[in-house]
């Protein structure tokens, strides 16, 4: 059933668990995820990313989130992850998008702010739910699935420069509205190439100064504990890619190995759903670890 993200994650905020959001770049990682989301009759938030338009563009792949959406027995937010593109993000609404992320967050702060002020009244006057980010969340240089390139913490001054600031997260959530905030506490997009620095109470002094669901980006990679926490002190929708669509391709690896004679493409696609679909239920285990 199609919800928006307001709908799904004010529930998670009040009872203290986070709702998987995952990105499809693909039926196969479609099929995985709901069939995850229905085997544990959980919540699940469909992404696309903008990054992603290179792989399969939204006029193509949006229609068939949405369908998948309104047919599944648990309820299905559909987001447009990362959406920097103005153009891209009134496309996703147009489509029957729930939910867009408007990230201006690699602008000035008044830019971000206004903007999404902006994006932020636009969406509401057609009832879909809001997400924008605030702070740098650093991306891998292998597999940086939503960003935006390589930004590590070298590349700038301190871990305050670029984490978010707490009276500013304030300041901008009750400014623009917006139904959702990204904070930045250490989390990477892509793989991780050396152990995260995370500030976990960041996210606790920042819960305690605005009233609205927090989100986690690069959630991929961290441990099970450090997902607890996190929704603990706050998290509410955990972003996922890297390591399920890895998982994926592991799984192939593994069924190629084993074939003696011709491989069949079909089979390919079936071992890469039943990967993803491993790790992505058992990520969906920990983040709902307090509703299961």
């Amino acid at each position: 059933m199609l919800t928006t993200m307001k709908d799904m994650l004010l529930p998670a905020k009040k009872h203290k668990y986070a709702v998987g959001a995952f990105n499809v770049p693909n039926l196969e990682s479609i099929q995985a995820v709901i069939s995850a989301a229905e085997e544990l009759q959980a919540p699940v938030i469909l992404q696309h990313a903008e990054v992603h338009e290179k792989y399969i563009p939204l006029a193509v792949i949006g229609p068939i989130m949405l369908d998948f959406a309104k047919r599944a027995t648990v309820p299905v937010c559909v987001h447009l992850d990362h959406g920097s593109s103005f153009d891209l993000c009134m496309q996703a609404i147009r489509l029957g998008f729930t939910s867009i992320m408007y990230d201006a967050s690699a602008k000035s702060y008044e830019e971000n702010f206004n903007e999404t002020r902006e994006m932020v009244r636009i969406a509401h006057a057609v009832g879909v739910s809001v997400e924008a980010e605030l702070g740098h969340i650093f991306t891998s240089a292998i597999g940086g699935g939503e960003g935006r390139g390589a930004v590590g913490a070298e590349d700038f001054a301190s871990l305050d420069d670029c984490y978010t600031d707490p009276e500013t997260a304030k300041k901008f959530a009750e400014g623009t509205s917006v139904d959702a905030l990204a904070i930045s506490f250490g989390t990477t997009h892509g793989v991780y190439l050396t152990k995260p620095r995370l500030d976990l109470n960041r996210i606790t002094e920042i819960k305690e100064k605005i009233d609205i669901p927090l989100v986690m980006h690069g959630g991929s990679g961290l441990s099970d504990d450090d997902f607890k926490t996190a929704i603990h002190n706050g998290i509410t929708k955990i972003n996922y890619y890297t390591y399920g669509t890895i998982a994926g391709g592991k799984q192939v690896a593994k069924m190629l190995e084993t074939v003696q004679d011709e491989v069949f493409y079909h089979d390919i696609v079936l071992a890469g759903i039943a990967g993803i679909k491993a790790n992505i239920k058992s990520a969906m285990q920990v983040f709902y670890h307090s509703m299961l």
